[in-house]
């Protein structure tokens, strides 16, 4: 399923007891609206974005248990190969959701399919306002407001020397078993505008709260408090001690998957702990 969200009044992506969150909000218009027989899981989701976190192009998967072919379930047809009328089980989904979360498609996925192993990709985008009166009030949702200009050629040759296959444990929040070696595959900077600044970020994966980080390093360039170096210092000395940039100027824009043949083998190589060797 393809997913867009306002990520302003969710705990982030992830269940958690007495909050809001999309997952939470997914599964119980699942609950309502079953898309099978039954749903035996979790939904499977490409990121699992932070609180405050928007989506334009997020991916998840649910198993279900197939339904009789050629059968009726809850007013919907079935087809040859147990599935309901998907186009309707969304609509029914979008009823039933708030309006800061929407289904935008949901398909009968590939053998071999896993929304977050088997995904080569994921793209981000964050937006900065550097007007001097602040951030177009329409915009306020999704972007920052920062108060200094910004220097994106400053800015780009930062990010120039941190794209490649990392350690990036200067820029994610460690968690227990969890590698940061990941692939930064694009982080460029432009201007949008005349007071819009906007950055696109791209990786093989990333590790808990990496996109806030780099780009809270690159504003810090950006406006002349850090030198153009300093974001490639912190990447080789391997200690946290950059600033996180806020949540709400974040967008998770889109996730790329292989053709349908390799989605296994794509899923089986993610689930192996990376090393800095895999680049060599």
């Amino acid at each position: 399923m393809d997913i867009r969200y306002d990520g302003t009044a969710f705990s982030g992506w992830a269940k958690q007891p007495g909050l809001r969150t999309v997952q939470g909000d997914l599964e119980d218009a699942l609950t309502k609206h079953p898309p099978g027989a039954s749903v035996p899981g979790s939904i499977v989701v490409a990121g699992r974005t932070d609180a405050g976190v928007h989506a334009t192009g997020q991916v998840a998967h649910v198993d279900v248990v197939s339904l009789t072919p050629g059968s009726t379930f809850r007013g919907l047809n079935v087809d040859t190969r147990g599935v309901p009328e998907l186009e309707r089980v969304r609509h029914r989904w979008n009823r039933y959701l708030a309006a800061d979360i929407r289904v935008t498609a949901i398909t009968a996925a590939p053998s071999g399919f896993d929304a977050r192993f088997s995904a080569v990709r994921r793209h981000y985008r964050y937006r900065v306002s550097d007007a001097p009166w602040g951030v177009d009030p329409l915009c306020r949702i999704d972007t920052l407001t920062w108060p200094k200009r910004l220097d994106v050629d400053r800015m780009n040759r930062a990010a120039d020397g941190l794209v490649g296959l990392n350690d990036f444990a200067a820029f994610c929040k460690q968690r227990e078993g969890a590698t940061t070696i990941r692939e930064l595959q694009r982080f460029s900077w432009q201007r949008v505008g005349d007071h819009v600044v906007e950055a696109t970020v791209t990786a093989d994966a990333f590790c808990h709260s990496m996109v806030r980080s780099l780009v809270g390093a690159s504003l810090l360039v950006g406006d002349g408090r850090r030198a153009v170096s300093w974001p490639a210092e912190l990447l080789q000395e391997g200690e946290r001690s950059s600033a996180v940039a806020p949540a709400h100027g974040l967008t998770m824009t889109g996730v790329d998957y292989p053709d349908n043949d390799s989605l296994a083998a794509q899923a089986e190589a993610s689930r192996r702990m990376r090393s800095l060797d895999d680049g060599r």
